[in-house]
């Protein structure tokens, strides 16, 4: 039923400056991949092949890594350095790739609907690669894809923070209907903590069904001037329904240098293999 994914990708990274200066902060690795393979690894496992990228300026990066390099391909063929590239290989194989432009930096959710000429009228994911997410078994998506079979609205992926970063986040607080599931009545961006209305964060995975993208046209710049796409998402919560799902799985937050530097260490330590 979601077969696309979109990945918002046209941000500056300025707090990795002046790493970012002319590297896009997607394509910083943890360890030997970039945050961005991750993500895209992890929607092409939940059965989104469909994958969908809104850049900006300075980021072709991106779609020269899910592409052929054929002089390094030429140069390393047939010799012991050519099984390092077998993971984008596979991505690669699997994946379909398509790109639009941000032309403005207006928001997440200007962003997300930027990516409408991607997507279409479906329902489709989306992933903040800064959100690196690691799970035992089936990922983040696989999770919330599931549950989208069964209840077909909105959801957004949650996991309860410590007060003192609760104003970093958009928060939920809602009925809870499942273990784990929760029925939105109230989202706000990036409250003060005493106006937080749970302790229950929004990170970098959703899945959205298409009338999000009308709701966004008619959605104002909220907090910081620009289009929030919490603010979309309570105006469709009021109109039918939005659920929240704490995820099984750790999330790191790569937007941050702290918690880019322990992604990669936890990697290293408990999922990198030399192959």
């Amino acid at each position: 039923m979601i077969k696309k994914c979109l990945f918002p990708v046209a941000g500056y990274g300025t707090r990795f400056l002046p790493a970012t200066k002319s590297m896009p902060k997607e394509m910083l690795p943890v360890v030997n991949k970039p945050l961005v393979q991750y993500g895209v690894e992890e929607a092409i496992e939940a059965g989104l092949n469909e994958i969908g990228f809104v850049t900006g300026r300075g980021k072709r990066a991106i779609a020269d890594h899910f592409d052929v390099s054929y002089e390094l391909e030429h140069q390393i063929a047939g010799t012991s350095k050519e099984k390092y590239l077998s993971s984008i290989r596979g991505v690669m194989a699997k994946g379909q790739f398509s790109f639009t432009r941000q032309g403005e930096m207006k928001g997440l959710g200007d962003a997300i609907l930027n990516g409408k000429r991607l997507i279409g009228d479906e329902p489709f994911a989306v992933v903040l690669s800064d959100d690196l997410c690691v799970t035992e078994n089936e990922g983040v998506l696989s999770q919330m894809v599931a549950l989208y079979k069964q209840f077909r609205c909105s959801i957004v992926a949650v996991q309860e923070v410590p007060e003192k970063d609760i104003s970093k986040f958009g928060v939920i607080a809602g009925e809870q209907i499942k273990d784990g599931i929760f029925q939105v009545n109230q989202m706000v961006e990036k409250p003060a903590p005493e106006d937080a209305p749970s302790n229950l964060a929004i990170i970098g995975r959703y899945i959205l069904t298409p009338d999000i993208f009308d709701i966004i046209e008619q959605t104002p710049p909220g907090k910081g001037g620009e289009v929030q796409i919490t603010d979309a998402l309570m105006t469709q919560a009021q109109k039918g329904c939005v659920l929240a799902y704490k995820f099984k799985g750790t999330r790191f937050d790569c937007g941050s240098v702290a918690g880019f530097v322990e992604a990669t260490n936890f990697v290293y330590k408990n999922v990198y293999f030399e192959e």
